[in-house]
């Protein structure tokens, strides 16, 4: 890590109460560290949205299992993509509905566009897609 540096912040005293309270809810041990987790948080979002870089990721997927041949386009594609795959965990929802959660790792732009088309199959109800970077040095 490298040396630490003093700045000062100029805030409308309602945006630093709000933020205080936000700090305190997050049990935030400071203001710098908070704003240090959202400045590192900001960074990570620029980096996935402006380039390819490596990065973790999780993608939830709600589907009916009664939709013909869902499950082998779903298996077809995750045997596909098995190098960015790093676990899968399946959930029977209920009679009709399954829950299927991917953790995934690798090139960001390859994350996305895997979990673009997992979650465009047919019969694929819900899917959502969190994505983090990683070996960002700051």
């Amino acid at each position: 890590m490298s040396e630490l540096t003093r700045f000062g912040v100029s805030l409308e005293e309602d945006l630093l109460q709000a933020f205080d309270k936000l700090c305190e809810r997050r049990r935030c041990p400071s203001r710098s560290e908070a704003l240090r987790d959202m400045i590192r948080k900001e960074l990570g979002q620029e980096a996935l949205e402006t380039g390819n870089v490596n990065a973790a990721g999780v993608l939830t997927l709600v589907y009916d299992h009664h939709v013909p041949d869902l499950s082998h386009k779903l298996t077809e594609r995750q045997h596909d993509a098995h190098d960015c795959i790093i676990a899968t965990m399946h959930v029977h929802l209920d009679h009709h509905n399954c829950l299927e959660m991917l953790v995934l790792r690798g090139p960001s732009h390859t994350l996305r566009e895997l979990a673009d088309q997992l979650r465009a199959i047919r019969g694929v109800k819900q899917g959502s897609f969190s994505l983090t970077p990683l070996d960002l040095d700051y």
